[in-house]
């Protein structure tokens, strides 16, 4: 982490309830939360804990029900839909459990297809998903689709996509969760270097003990609060 790190996001009392009545559910109970750049941290709870609709919230995919998130020091609630969607795809990376590719392209293709929905020019960004699958160790698999590519080797793809755009931060949830124990160390070292080698912070939603041994800052959360803060 930088020697002075600045916040990218900052959570002030956040509350978000689902239903109302006696089918009112609290998922997020009063959340303070400072995310400083370069941070590689765990958000970890058992489940109904809170840490999915927090990682929502952060990378504005939902609105709290009360309460404030700053994106760079910019209020969210002032900004409207349009505003929130651009900030989503040149600011926040995302990776998802179930990798959501594009099963009829190629992973250079799939990665290609967040730089042309921000209308990067396509020798730029061919060279940019090149190089972002280079990265994260797909030398000479960049033209296979999907389908021909192990459940490790997608989710590096995935990683990629969401690296290609340069965000501020990648939000990864349960990104482990459907791989073996030798392709989940390969994942989270590569993350790790990542995080170290180029600055990229990193906030990951897990259950999984072997991604929570690697992070330098682990978040618990239970019943919607955060339980406990800690850095290594």
């Amino acid at each position: 982490m930088p020697n002075n790190p600045t916040p990218i996001v900052t959570c002030k009392g956040i509350t978000k309830i689902f239903g109302k009545g006696d089918l009112e559910v609290r998922a997020l109970d009063g959340i303070d939360l400072e995310i400083m750049r370069g941070d590689f941290a765990t958000l970890a709870g058992p489940s109904g804990s809170g840490k999915t609709t927090l990682l929502n919230m952060i990378g504005a995919l939902d609105h709290p029900t009360s309460g404030e998130i700053t994106f760079e020091g910019q209020s969210l609630n002032d900004f409207s839909k349009a505003e929130l969607s651009d900030l989503r795809l040149h600011k926040i990376g995302f990776i998802f459990q179930a990798y959501n590719l594009v099963p009829v392209l190629s992973a250079l293709e799939n990665v290609e297809f967040v730089l042309q929905l921000q209308q990067i020019p396509k020798a730029e960004r061919q060279k940019r998903a090149t190089l972002a699958l280079h990265e994260v160790g797909l030398k000479g698999m960049e033209h296979r689709r999907p389908g021909a590519l192990s459940g490790g080797q997608q989710q590096r793809v995935a990683i990629a996509r969401a690296l290609v755009t340069k965000p501020s931060i990648v939000l990864a949830d349960e990104p482990t969760a459907n791989l073996d124990s030798t392709t989940t160390a390969e994942l989270v070292d590569l993350m790790g270097k990542l995080n170290t080698g180029l600055g990229i912070t990193f906030v990951i939603g897990t259950h999984d003990p072997r991604v929570m041994k690697h992070s330098k800052r682990h978040i618990e959360m239970i019943d919607g609060k955060i339980s406990s803060d800690t850095r290594s």
